[in-house]
């Protein structure tokens, strides 16, 4: 008999906000990625969301992003009723995914995944393509042009459905890179940036910069820019890699 193979599930939410308890779920989509016999990972089966009642008026700021309004939720099951079937397909699931999961953490709690670990798509993209010219899931889906993402099934953006699915693309391509273990690792530190996003040194390399540039984020209030400059700073005392290394070069 074939073993059921161990899935990555990608998920991805449409909220009122961006801060719970205040803000609760409105959509909740997913797509597997599977591990094949051959040992490459590919997309399985064929996804799915579902609309959540969230208890409470939908912004109009928030409806301006996925356009779920309070009439199409007004009937729709509790987020308590919802999540826990789709977060948690025991015993198949090895861990879940999304872009830029903080986000998707903060609304699926460790009781709702039994404390699934989780991998983050955008962190994993800084440290395997750091020559995108962004990280945003449709900027990587239109510089990358995965194989196989059919384009009107990746529509319309900022519905949980489609972005689930785009991201389950970036997610395969990234798992046939590099392990499980090791996206998750790169997913528990902060992002590791390949380019200083703001001030006089944006858009250059960090391997770029000089010493004094360098100091004056070691202290910034953005974790993913301390970490970034502390990798460096590492880097040229002759303790680690950071910048636009190749995969080979990466922290395996």
């Amino acid at each position: 008999m074939r073993p059921t193979p161990s899935i990555v599930r990608v998920i991805d939410l449409e909220t009122t906000g961006s801060a719970p308890p205040a803000h609760q779920v409105v959509e909740i989509g997913w797509q597997d990625v599977a591990l094949q016999p051959d040992g490459r990972w590919e997309l399985e089966g064929e996804g799915g969301h579902v609309l959540v009642n969230p208890n409470r008026a939908i912004p109009p700021l928030t409806m301006a992003v996925h356009h779920i309004r309070d009439e199409d939720v007004a009937d729709a099951r509790q987020w308590h009723d919802v999540a826990r079937p789709i977060l948690d397909p025991y015993p198949r699931r090895v861990a879940l995914a999304a872009h830029r999961a903080a986000f998707e953490e903060q609304f699926c709690t460790a009781a709702l995944t039994r404390g699934a670990k989780w991998i983050c798509t955008w962190k994993c993209a800084l440290r395997l393509w750091p020559d995108s010219p962004g990280f945003s899931n449709q900027m990587l889906r239109y510089w990358r042009k995965p194989a196989g993402l059919v384009h009107e099934r990746g529509l319309p953006a900022h519905r949980a459905f489609p972005d689930a699915y785009v991201t389950a693309h970036h997610l395969r391509d990234q798992l046939n890179e590099a392990s499980v273990a090791q996206l998750i690792e790169w997913s528990d530190a902060p992002g590791l940036l390949p380019r200083v996003r703001f001030g006089a040194e944006r858009g250059k390399d960090w391997r770029e910069i000089t010493n004094e540039s360098l100091a004056g984020f070691l202290t910034d209030r953005d974790p993913d820019v301390r970490f970034t400059a502390e990798t460096e700073l590492a880097r040229r005392r002759g303790g680690g890699e950071i910048g636009r290394a190749s995969a080979q070069e990466l922290l395996l």
